[in-house]
């Protein structure tokens, strides 16, 4: 790490990329490869001048078009693709929403339970552990990713089971900050 500029340890600055029609309209989007909608973009842009006095040891993206555009337009076209922080591949629910599948599976929830044909909360956890471990090798980096998967990775950055990222609402094109206070790791700024 380098010397100086966090007294209190490294910070994770992460970005959920800009609106697209699915995400938009609630349905589980994970490998289905959708573009910004024109709302998404100009989101995305106004990202740019919140980050742009910013000073980033490593800026990683999602490999997801939405991901890799909003980072793009937020001025970050040089981002180092991460298949890490890919969102939770949610199988046969890609595409749907909540209360559909709801309507066969009451109470359903990606925190607890299982998306058939899709990863486990484990699956998920090991990915992003490894985002973790990477960033506190550094002392700020940036991300691009998703609502899930960045919700994952809030609740292991502070030391949590996965389906803790289910108290940390995550909406589009906006910044949160993780970091430490002292020797804990700490919740800075969220869903801004």
């Amino acid at each position: 790490m380098s010397s100086g500029s966090h007294p209190d340890g490294p910070e994770l600055w992460v970005v959920r990329h800009g609106e697209t029609e699915w995400s938009r309209d609630g349905r589980h989007t994970s490998t289905t490869d959708l573009p910004l909608t024109s709302d998404g973009e100009e989101a995305a842009i106004l990202l740019g001048p919140r980050l742009y006095d910013v000073e980033f040891d490593l800026v990683l993206t999602s490999p997801r078009q939405r991901a890799r555009r909003t980072a793009e337009l937020a001025g970050f076209a040089d981002a180092e693709v991460d298949d890490d922080l890919v969102e939770w591949a949610y199988g046969d629910y890609e595409g749907i929403t909540t209360a559909e599948i709801r309507e066969t599976v009451p109470g359903w929830s990606v925190w607890t339970h299982p998306s058939p044909g899709g990863e486990t909360a484990d699956e998920v956890t090991a990915r992003l552990d490894r985002v973790v471990e990477r960033a506190r090798g550094h002392d700020r980096v940036l991300v691009f990713a998703h609502g899930h998967s960045l919700r994952v990775l809030t609740a292991r950055w502070l030391e949590q089971p996965a389906d803790e990222g289910r108290f940390f609402k995550l909406d589009t094109s906006t910044i949160s900050v993780l970091g430490f206070e002292r020797e804990h790791p700490a919740l800075l700024k969220w869903n801004s």
